[in-house]
């Protein structure tokens, strides 16, 4: 059991929460009002919680843990938001401040093909061109007219000069830009990260950054789910967020994704502190804290797949395999998280280690859920083309040996 829990001993009477747990009909998500009453549990409680999320998860996915063999791109730093726990983000002339060429985007994402990888992930800030007359020569220069418009023709050209999968992260979308990027990648990603609109306010984690409003991140996930498109979101905790915020966000993915099916992943990350952050002094989520949420997210949605970033909960992988994730998200042999730059990858060798010490066998996915890959038999012929290449019988990762 987590180390957390060796000084927790149970006594001989079983808490309310073993108790509660233990008349759960196993299947069925469960009630807004369990959940606020599991997330707000006590270390003692944590056990039979875990438990049950570990149960629910194997119901869901027996026996296997996923995960992404990725190349990071960042195709551009530029962003006109200013969120108070990003280090990724950068003004036009900062040190640091790049956006790729299309001869970078490509060397990268090939050397990503040497190593195996199948996800090329794009991530870049949201819509700089709005705020910075620099950003718009850069387009200009490089002959498009929108961040979004050059996103497209780099998603195409990866399609098109390698075997990887484009998924694309790049902030709010509006209808007719989810269905441009969907023709041209295999899934698309927005993190949610809450809907406490608190956040936005002066010296808060959202102050000064106007894409995290959060009705309008909803109506990207929800005209995502309109259009079909497998799409992949999440909570940041530790960002000032409250328990109950982190059910209520966890409730508006639910809903979404009851009326749509789409979302083919949840993500439940945690906030780190850095040197050169406003939050640098803010505190980090406890391990307690990640695994309650963690539970609470897979018993909420328990046919939905969780995943939680290994890097940045390193060394204690065990722990969030007990909490009922089932996929350990992208992964990358080549390129740092460059959102949390201070925070390696593991090893894959070390990943597997630790995924099979706990019974569990791991296995590479593509950056869509074998049961969305169905959703993409109508789209472009590349696409399709390249999905059938990369994909083995069950919908996984065909097996790819590095060059």
């Amino acid at each position: 059991m987590i180390a957390i829990l060796e000084n927790t001993a149970l006594s001989e009477e079983p808490s309310w929460c073993a108790r509660e747990l233990a008349e759960l009909s196993p299947g069925p998500p469960i009630s807004r009002e369990l959940a606020l009453r599991l997330i707000r549990c006590d270390d003692r409680d944590l056990p039979p919680l875990i438990s049950a999320a570990r149960a629910a998860k194997e119901r869901f996915k027996p026996g296997v843990i996923t995960y992404s063999r990725k190349v990071f791109l960042p195709l551009t730093n530029l962003c006109r938001d200013y969120c108070g726990y990003c280090t990724f983000r950068r003004d036009p002339g900062q040190p640091g401040a790049h956006t790729m060429t299309p001869d970078e985007v490509l060397a990268l994402a090939r050397a990503g093909e040497k190593l195996g990888c199948t996800e090329a992930l794009f991530s870049l800030g949201d819509k700089p061109e709005r705020l910075f007359p620099q950003v718009r020569e850069t387009l200009r220069h490089l002959g498009y007219k929108s961040t979004l418009h050059y996103l497209e023709a780099m998603c195409e050209l990866v399609l098109r000069e390698t075997t990887l999968l484009p998924h694309p992260n790049p902030g709010l979308l509006s209808a007719p830009w989810i269905e441009r990027l969907a023709a041209v990648s295999a899934s698309t990603g927005l993190m949610l990260e809450t809907t406490n609109a608190n956040l936005l306010a002066p010296g808060a984690a959202h102050d000064h950054a106007p894409d995290k409003v959060p009705w309008k991140r909803l109506r990207t996930l929800e005209e995502a789910g309109k259009h079909r498109v497998p799409f992949t979101t999440g909570l940041l905790i530790g960002v000032g967020e409250t328990r109950e915020d982190r059910v209520d966000a966890l409730l508006a993915i639910r809903d979404l994704h009851d009326r749509y099916g789409h979302i083919q992943e949840v993500i439940v990350q945690n906030f780190r502190a850095k040197p050169a952050i406003p939050m640098a002094q803010a505190p980090e989520p406890s391990r307690g804290e990640m695994l309650r949420t963690l539970a609470v997210a897979r018993l909420l949605m328990p046919k939905v797949n969780i995943q939680a970033p290994p890097n940045l909960n390193a060394p204690y992988y065990g722990d969030l395999l007990d909490a009922g994730i089932n996929d350990w998200g992208g992964v990358s042999p080549l390129t740092p998280d460059y959102i949390n730059p201070e925070k390696p990858w593991p090893h894959l060798d070390q990943l597997r280690l630790s995924t099979e010490s706990k019974g569990f066998q791991l296995r590479q996915r593509l950056p869509v859920y074998p049961e969305f890959l169905p959703w993409l038999n109508a789209r472009p012929a590349l696409l399709r083309e390249r999905l059938q290449a990369a994909s083995d019988r069950e919908g996984l990762a065909a097996e790819k040996r590095a060059a």
